[in-house]
């Protein structure tokens, strides 16, 4: 009988789940940035294997919101494990032992999916007998990982074509590729600030044509994210074409342009203009 169900990957900001997401589906898919928060919106990867079909979600940091965005980013966590059928409770090694995830999430009750807990980042911290550790970057530790994620997902058919590794369109990871390359390319606070839209997505071209927008705050933010003549939009474009391009296994024409929304973070009709539900 084939085994198949969602698991949440959960837990603070910056404890690994983009990471681990990518090294179990094998695909780039998630944003993976040294600075905390940087998944906005869940991201879901799957994973075909023997027969079980894990349908994993890399969910936003749980964190305690500061403004708007925030609340949005907390809300959508909390709903990935309210839906989740397995929770996979992400945590460094280095910081052992883990809280409970109830009190990391700030339930009133305890999730009703079963929880794994995950020690992350396995390569930083000292080997403990009897926990399950991994280390995304070396790829230690995940058979044992599926192994105890597949136990307590449900008996059912697979959801999913098994060659898919994705479920949502190629715009949305354009857009969130371009936002890695603004994690990558801009300092401090800058990315925070950064939003991405894709205008236009021609598939059937050759090359692939996509214009984006890049959001920012302020008109001092937009001329920081250009650079003098152009040099640092340049650098951006070129590093989320080639993140996009390895995904589509073709070549792209990547059009972007940089706009200012104020205070887009904190406006409510501007977060559902750019795909952040905020209901």
């Amino acid at each position: 009988m084939t085994r198949c169900g969602t698991i949440v990957l959960a837990g603070r900001p910056n404890v690994g789940k983009s990471t681990l997401l990518n090294a179990l589906v094998g695909e780039h898919l998630a944003i993976v940035s040294p600075k905390p928060q940087s998944t906005r919106l869940p991201v879901i990867g799957l994973l075909t294997k023997d027969d079980t079909q894990y349908i994993f979600t890399d969910s936003p940091g749980l964190l305690v919101p500061e403004y708007r965005l925030h609340e949005v980013m907390r809300a959508a966590a909390l709903r990935a494990i309210d839906d989740a059928e397995v929770i996979a409770h992400l945590h460094p090694l280095a910081e052992f032992p883990a809280p409970a995830l109830q009190a990391v999430a700030g339930l009133e009750r305890p999730p009703r999916a079963p929880i794994v807990t995950v020690y992350t980042k396995a390569d930083l911290g000292t080997p403990r007998p009897g926990v399950l550790a991994v280390s995304a970057t070396r790829r230690e530790g995940l058979d044992a990982l599926l192994a105890a994620l597949r136990e307590p997902l449900p008996e059912g058919p697979f959801h999913y074509d098994p060659d898919e590794l994705a479920t949502q369109p190629m715009r949305f990871f354009a857009a969130e590729f371009i936002r890695e390359a603004a994690f990558e390319q801009l300092h401090e606070e800058l990315p925070y600030s950064v939003a991405c839209e894709i205008d236009e997505f021609r598939e059937g071209a050759e090359p692939v044509y996509i214009r984006a927008v890049l959001y920012v705050e302020r008109d001092s933010q937009k001329g920081i994210v250009i650079g003098e003549g152009g040099r640092t939009i340049k650098a951006l474009g070129a590093a989320a074409r080639a993140k996009i391009e390895a995904l589509l296994g073709q070549r792209v024409f990547l059009d972007l342009h940089v706009k200012v929304l104020p205070k887009w973070r904190r406006n409510e009709p501007a977060l559902k203009r750019l795909g952040y539900a905020t209901s």
